[in-house]
């Protein structure tokens, strides 16, 4: 059984309507491993929804966080908005509300692309309602009871000066410490480094939890039934161990069944953006990663299990497994160990499994034909010529489309030199042939102008003619590609010179046997 329906059929003994709760805090570029929490959220509430359970999934955005430091992505001037929380602080670009939907909303845009169904939730909107005012007064009443729980379970040293909850100074907008004697519900003095002495009120968006008690906090608000998370916060004595003790002593309530997950792993060659010089942003897997593969990627793995993430060859490779387990899913043919990796591409779906087989072009073939034109309608006109789609339907072409267009963003930033090429519209000028390969030439040309123009055909012949030439198979194949592309390697020869103009290839063939 999957594991996405092990935690389902838990979920589903327990809870009549369940809820599951993913979040992020949005201080700086996201960064791909974030995916992991969303989708393995989605796939729980898939599961569930699949049950018959009347399921949400929300996802929390942590916008009344602080900023801790000015991240060198950051221009110098940021450097004033330190401690203040990321709501209030002004968008990088001029183009968002503010910082933290800077950061987010382009990812969330993205997110909701993968299929994800869930509610957001901005975590300062709820301090404005007062939804955490209760928690809040409960952490003061029993800070005592907080600080004693935090050293049970962490067995760090008692700190009798923590503060479960810091005001926002009005003046300088930063967080501070609040005066703990001073608190009667529903005010709380403070005295500012900046200098400033004041008061907040805990039913509005002036003061936040600090993170061990606002997570827990979060779980009583909701009444969450599993959430996925980091390991970090798994760790023994970590958040998730003391938020359990305090939910349920604190604030009279019971914690969600975790799901905690490996973190992902950066793999390869392409992990930089070649164009900004940073790491893999979840964005960027978005754009490069068919929608329905990038699930299948987080889906196919236990969440325990790390994941390497290789934004070079190995998007094409998951992209060819993601195919190969569909074809497996309707032919209903596949190994016993393949079974989960079946089970993952069905959950990808998120409950929308196609009728039947789609129109499969892969991501690997497409690197050649987004290189052969540029703009999907002329693209689709070379896929044709190797492909046949006269019986494929809208959602067909929607899929190659959406596929055509993360094959060449990956192409632009993260892809390997060895893929790209470029066809040259005549002859490149350093290319140098010797009478044996242009005799090599004119006896291709001779069996290419009667052939039938595909892949298998075309591969059979130039292997032939190289083999019966005295410059060999392999010099064969470099002269072709030089004519081409200019480089004396390339995509595989039959399936690109099929997916090219046959009139073209065998003009270049001749003018260069014969000049």
């Amino acid at each position: 059984m999957h594991w996405a329906d092990v935690i389902a059929e838990d979920i589903a003994e327990r809870c009549e309507h369940p809820l599951i709760a993913t979040g992020i805090s949005p201080t700086g570029i996201i960064h791909v491993g974030s995916l992991r929490e969303a989708i393995t959220g989605e796939s729980v509430r898939s599961a569930l929804e699949a049950k018959g359970k009347d399921v949400r999934l929300i996802y929390l955005i942590d916008a009344f966080d602080p900023l801790r430091k000015r991240y060198e992505f950051l221009p110098a001037e940021f450097e004033r908005y330190v401690g203040m929380p990321i709501c209030r602080i002004p968008c990088p670009c001029g183009k968002h509300r503010n910082y933290a939907h800077h950061f987010v909303q382009p990812f969330l845009d993205a997110v909701g692309s993968l299929g994800v169904k869930c509610e957001i939730i901005w975590t300062n909107d709820l301090y404005a309602q007062g939804k955490f005012a209760d928690c809040i007064d409960k952490t003061f009443r029993r800070r005592r009871e907080i600080i004693r729980i935090l050293h049970e379970v962490s067995e760090k040293p008692e700190d009798p000066d923590y503060a479960p909850y810091n005001p926002v100074c009005e003046k300088c907008g930063r967080f501070t410490s609040p005066n703990f004697e001073s608190y009667e519900f529903p005010y709380v003095e403070y005295q500012c480094t900046c200098g400033h002495h004041g008061k907040a009120d805990i039913r509005k968006e002036e003061g936040k939890l600090t993170w061990r008690c606002e997570w827990p906090a979060k779980w009583a608000i909701f009444g969450t039934s599993a959430e996925p998370f980091g390991k970090d916060h798994a760790a023994a004595g970590g958040s998730y161990d003391t938020g359990e003790r305090i939910v349920r002593e604190i604030y009279d309530a019971e914690p969600p069944r975790p799901i905690p997950y490996e973190f992902v792993q950066l793999k390869g060659v392409g992990q930089i953006h070649k164009s900004t010089g940073s790491s893999v942003t979840g964005i960027d897997a978005i754009r490069m990663t068919p929608p329905e593969v990038l699930n299948y990627l987080f889906l196919r793995v236990q969440p325990g299990r790390a994941i390497d993430y290789d934004s070079g060859m190995g998007i094409l490779d998951m992209s060819d497994e993601y195919d190969r387990m569909e074809v497996a899913y309707f032919s209903r043919k596949y190994a016993e160990a393949e079974e989960n990796s079946v089970r993952a591409y069905e959950i990808a779906q998120h409950n929308n499994v196609p009728a039947k087989l789609p129109l499969q072009v892969s991501c690997r073939h497409l690197v050649n034909v987004v290189q052969l034109a540029e703009g999907f309608d002329e693209q689709m006109k070379v896929l044709q010529r190797t492909v046949d789609i006269s019986g494929s339907t809208e959602e067909d072409i929607a899929r190659i489309k959406r596929r055509c267009e993360c094959v060449t963003f990956w192409l632009k930033a993260f892809a390997p030199d060895k893929v790209k090429f470029a066809v040259s519209q005549t002859i490149p000028a350093d290319v140098r042939l010797s009478m044996n390969d242009k005799a090599f030439l004119q006896g291709l040309v001779m069996r290419m102008n009667d052939c039938s123009w595909d892949a298998d055909t075309i591969g059979n012949i130039i292997s032939d003619c190289g083999k019966a030439s005295p410059i060999g198979q392999k010099n064969a194949y470099k002269a072709i590609y030089s004519l081409l592309i200019g480089k004396p390697m390339g995509p595989r020869l039959g399936q690109f010179l099929a997916s090219m103009d046959k009139q073209f290839v065998i003009n270049r063939f001749n003018q260069a046997a014969y000049s």
